[in-house]
């Protein structure tokens, strides 16, 4: 009997435990609800997993709780443009300018959504705008879009004098030295452009676009079997049958200029 007793008084102790426990979450999670930093976090972990409408469900979530977080704002923009949603992330980034103006991120970022609406005298101020903030350490990134901006307009000597200064921001940067290789390319100076893909490709190896880059200017500067064992290199790497078959041609005419 008093073993009984025993069992009865841990049972009702456990149960006890476990409704408190129940209480206590329950508490925490209505406390989540009305936290919009809690909100906006689990919003960049959907962000960074590439789920988008989670993204912008938490995102709206901390901004209805506390509308003046600027970094909420400008979260919700990269969201909205990676689903190519450009009016609303044009809104989301001037939002985040709104509630912090020296926020410069926002206007790197709303000069690319500029930039890819077509809208290319908007997107120029926006990265100029945050060229001139003496505290933006990303300057890298506005510099490397002018100089996109230019090369587009086939404007090669500004974006040359721009990607220089995006290097020289951020060494380590392979977009940008892909496209100094680019603008090389365009203004005749095959060699020097073949070093600058192969910065690139030291620096991201397995970059596909990279990787064709430099393979494909090895083989204009008549450099055919480094040309060959990139390609062959790359071939691997394809998904898509058109690339595939693009790279297919190099190497059979690189199977006829290179000789083992």
């Amino acid at each position: 009997m008093k073993i009984n007793k025993i069992n009865l008084i841990l049972i009702l102790s456990l149960l006890l435990s476990l409704t408190t426990c129940a209480s206590t979450q329950n508490k925490q999670i209505k406390a989540r609800e009305k936290d919009p930093q809690y909100q906006y976090n689990l919003g960049l972990f959907y962000l960074n997993n590439n789920n988008l409408d989670e993204a912008i469900k938490y995102f709206n979530k901390s901004l209805a709780l506390n509308p003046k977080n600027h970094l909420a704002w400008n979260a919700l923009g990269l969201a909205q443009s990676m689903k190519a949603n450009f009016e609303a992330s044009i809104q989301a980034f001037q939002k985040a300018l709104e509630t912090n103006p020296q926020f410069s991120e926002a206007h790197n970022n709303l000069g690319t959504i500029y930039f890819e609406l077509g809208q290319y005298e908007k997107a120029e101020s926006e990265y100029r705008k945050a060229l001139l903030d003496p505290n933006y350490n990303s300057k890298e990134l506005p510099y490397y879009n002018l100089a996109r901006l230019y090369f587009l307009q086939e404007k090669y000597d500004e974006a040359y004098d721009n990607i220089q200064k995006s290097i020289q921001v951020r060494n380590r940067f392979a977009l940008a030295h892909n496209l100094r290789g680019l603008i090389l390319e365009k203004t005749g100076d095959l060699e020097e452009a073949v070093l600058a893909f192969e910065q690139a490709v030291k620096i991201v190896p397995d970059d596909t676009t990279f990787l064709f880059n430099l393979a494909r200017s090895l083989y204009e500067t008549g450099q055919y079997r480094r040309a060959k064992e990139n390609f062959e290199k790359l071939y691997p790497k394809l998904v898509a049958q058109e690339d595939r078959d693009t790279v297919k041609k190099y190497l059979e005419e690189l199977k006829k200029l290179v000789k083992d």
